[in-house]
C-alpha cells in the first residue's frame, strides 16, 4: 500500500486571464447569494466495497459515483465517511476521505482504501453535503480529460492492472490530475475501482498512468472499465483556472513518456491532505 501526501502550487493566470477573473470575482468562492435550500443535494449514484486479507490486517477497498444535479455550481469540500463493522456489530474501521470538487451537472468517480483491525462484514459510506461555489465559466467550458490507449489486464488473486494515457485539452498545464478506473460486470454493475495521480500534464503531451484494482475475488468477470481524470483537490479552483485558459483541439500526439512495465500500480489513499 502506498500513501501519498499531495501539495498543489497556485499559479497566476496572466494579465489577460486576471482581468477575466476580476470580472467574475462575484462568482468566486462560496456563493452566499444563493439560499441553501435552492441547491439540489449531491446524489450517491453508486457505491461498492470489498475486503481482502492483507499483511497488516484486512484491506477495505471502496469505490463510488457521486452526481451533482446543479447546473451552475461546483460542490466543494465534500467528505466520505467509511465505517466497517464486524459480525457482532463492532466498529473495526472508520476513516474520512476528502473528495475532489464535483463539477456542475457532472459526476465524481472516486475510490479509496483503509486497513481494518478485523474483517468487516458490513461497510457503509456516508457523505457530507458540500459548500457550493458558482462556476466561473459555463458548464460546456469544463472539457473532460481525454483517455487513450486504455487496457485492463487480469493479474490473479482478484486484482486487475489498468494502464493508459491521459491528455490535457486546455492551454494551461494541469499541475496534478487524479485518474480513477471503475470496473463493471456484463450487466453494468460496479465491482470496484482504484485511483492514481498524474502530474504536470501539458497540452499535446499525454502522460501514461498505471493502477491496480484489488479485492475482486468471487465477484464475477470484469466486462468493462470506465476511466476518468479530474483535477486534484477539494476546491474547484484548479479546474476553473484550466477552463479560463481556454480549450484547444484534441491532441493527436502519442504519449511521450515511456510505457510502464507491468507492476502493481499506485492507489490514491483517503488520508491524502487536500488544499
Amino acid at each position: 500500500m502506498t500513501q501519498r501526501s499531495r501539495k498543489t502550487t497556485a499559479r497566476g493566470l496572466g494579465l489577460g486571464l486576471a482581468a477575466v477573473a476580476a470580472l467574475l470575482a462575484g462568482c468566486g468562492g462560496a456563493d452566499e447569494s444563493v439560499p441553501k435550500n435552492a441547491m439540489k443535494p449531491l446524489v450517491i449514484k453508486e457505491q461498492t466495497s470489498a475486503v481482502t486479507q492483507g499483511t497488516a490486517g484486512f484491506v477495505v477497498n471502496w469505490a463510488g459515483v457521486v452526481g451533482n444535479p446543479n447546473r451552475w455550481h461546483f460542490g466543494e469540500n465534500v467528505a466520505a465517511t467509511v465505517i466497517g463493522k464486524d459480525a457482532a456489530g463492532k466498529e473495526v474501521v472508520r476513516t474520512e476521505q476528502p473528495l475532489d470538487a464535483v463539477p456542475p451537472s457532472g459526476v465524481l468517480k472516486f475510490s479509496g482504501q483503509a486497513i481494518a483491525s478485523a474483517r468487516p462484514v458490513q461497510v457503509k459510506l456516508t457523505f457530507t453535503q458540500p459548500r457550493w461555489r458558482r462556476a466561473a465559466r459555463i458548464p460546456s467550458a469544463f472539457v473532460p480529460f481525454p483517455i487513450s490507449a486504455a487496457n485492463t489486464e487480469k493479474l490473479g488473486n482478484g486484482s486487475y492492472l489498468v494502464t493508459g494515457a491521459v491528455a490535457n485539452p486546455y492551454q494551461k498545464a494541469a499541475t496534478s490530475l487524479v485518474v480513477t478506473a471503475l470496473l463493471r460486470d456484463k450487466d453494468g454493475r460496479l465491482l470496484g475501482g482504484a485511483s492514481t495521480y498524474v502530474d504536470d500534464v501539458r497540452t499535446g503531451a499525454p502522460r501514461r498512468f498505471v493502477l491496480t484494482v484489488e479485492g475482486l475475488n468471487g465477484v464475477g468477470p470484469v466486462a468493462r472499465t470506465e476511466i476518468a481524470a479530474r483535477t486534484w483537490g477539494s476546491s474547484a479552483r484548479p479546474y476553473e483556472e484550466l477552463a479560463l485558459s481556454g480549450a484547444v483541439s484534441a491532441p493527436a500526439a502519442k504519449p511521450k513518456s515511456p510505457p510502464f512495465a507491468n507492476d502493481r500500480g499506485n492507489q490514491a489513499m483517503p488520508e491524502d491532505h487536500r488544499p
